[in-house]
């Protein structure tokens, strides 16, 4: 692979970052018409709550068979398996008629999103093997980029009142066709075998720290994919298109906190970034509680959505430095408890709306933000050097 030409590394990086893409417009999609499908199906917010559970469920129960089957398989093939059940079922939610329906849905969108992911992050990491600079935060910035298409793509689908079976059936099959084109082009990587490693590692004392920052941002990250939308309909009572727009500006906010990212850590460290884009995180969220209308919620959602953009991959980057356990182990424990917070909290935010009401809900999640702000303060000087 040594001898591999620029030419060739590049084609291989462009038809992973496609991947990127089409996870991050694919959910972004389905997380645009949330609020339509609730709607759809006459959901009250616990409902919703359980039925988003379906998608962790999914997740949770396939993630030790894919970590398996990316060990016997090249993760290019599990990359291609993944995106094409992903994209299948990505077509279904619109068409569903009954809840327990659109749960047995969410559950393979979960699992498929599931391979995608995990195998598409084993190509990025093979990648970076074949370049002397950093190339990670491009493809995660990629995802988020492509999250932006989707949710804009969502905006105009509800503004042109386009129902949300024919919009996510056209993603899917799009997502589709794309994933043929390029994957003649991805590389051909089989992550290295790990004898005796449990599939699951939790963080040891000197990287929890880490986790539970990690744990707390993924939380308010996909708080606001699930429930960004519901929330303007149900607090701020806005249209349909202005719930869309508050998801849009997230999105966007978001994609470029990540593009911008690396110049800022360059500049005042990553600690200070951190610090600051908890805070923020922590004052959007507040400000979206206690100012409920139109104009101050999208600043809220602006806040928070620039404060998430950096800090899981900042994280990932201070624990690889671990002194305690290798790398690999490392970002291997601070994923598995930093992604629970990404698929166990938004549920919970629809059982405590329906106890009491969506601004209770996202005041619970602002204490999330408070706790990253308290663990930055215990990193110490050496995890956060940027070198």
């Amino acid at each position: 692979m040594d001898q591999l030409s620029a030419a060739g590394k590049s084609k291989m990086r462009i038809a992973n970052s496609v991947f990127f893409f089409v996870s991050g417009f694919g959910y972004s999609s389905w997380a645009s018409r949330i609020p339509s499908i609730k709607n759809q199906l006459n959901l009250n917010e616990a409902q919703l709550g359980l039925v988003l559970l379906a998608m962790p469920i999914g997740l949770m129960l396939t993630m030790p068979l894919t970590s398996k089957m990316i060990k016997h398989y090249s993760s290019r093939v599990m990359m291609m398996i993944g995106a094409i059940a992903f994209c299948l079922v990505l077509c279904l939610p619109g068409f569903m008629a009954y809840m327990w329906q659109l749960m047995v849905v969410l559950f393979f969108v979960g699992s498929t999103r599931n391979i995608l992911g995990l195998s598409m992050n084993a190509q990025a990491v093979g990648l970076q093997k074949l370049y002397d600079k950093s190339i990670m935060v491009t493809f995660h910035g990629i995802w988020s980029l492509a999250g932006f298409g989707g949710a804009a793509t969502g905006y105009l689908m509800v503004l042109f009142n386009i129902a949300p079976s024919y919009h996510l059936l056209g993603v899917g099959i799009a997502m589709m066709i794309l994933s043929f084109i390029f994957y003649p082009t991805t590389y051909d990587y089989r992550p290295p075998e790990t004898p005796g490693k449990s599939v699951f590692s939790m963080p040891d004392k000197h990287l929890l720290k880490f986790a539970l920052i990690s744990f707390a941002s993924m939380a308010c990250e996909n708080t606001l994919y699930d429930w960004s939308g519901v929330y303007f309909e149900k607090v701020v009572h806005a249209t349909k298109s202005f719930a869309e727009a508050g998801f849009v500006v997230y999105m966007v906010t978001m994609t470029i906190g990540r593009f911008a990212g690396d110049k800022v850590v360059s500049a005042i460290g990553i600690k200070k970034v951190l610090n600051y884009s908890a805070i923020l995180v922590l004052a959007g969220l507040l400000v979206a509680v206690f100012l409920p209308f139109t104009l101050t919620v999208y600043l809220g959602y602006g806040m928070i959505g620039v404060g998430v953009s950096c800090i899981v991959p900042l994280v990932f980057s201070m624990a690889g430095k671990s002194t305690t356990m290798n790398s690999s182990q490392a970002l291997a424990a601070i994923s598995t408890v930093g992604y629970l917070g990404f698929v166990i909290v938004p549920p919970i935010v629809g059982f405590i709306a329906q106890a009491a009401n969506l601004q209770v809900a996202f005041f619970v999640v602002a204490g999330f933000a408070a706790m990253m702000i308290w663990m930055v303060t215990k990193i110490d000087d050496e995890h956060s050097a940027v070198s």
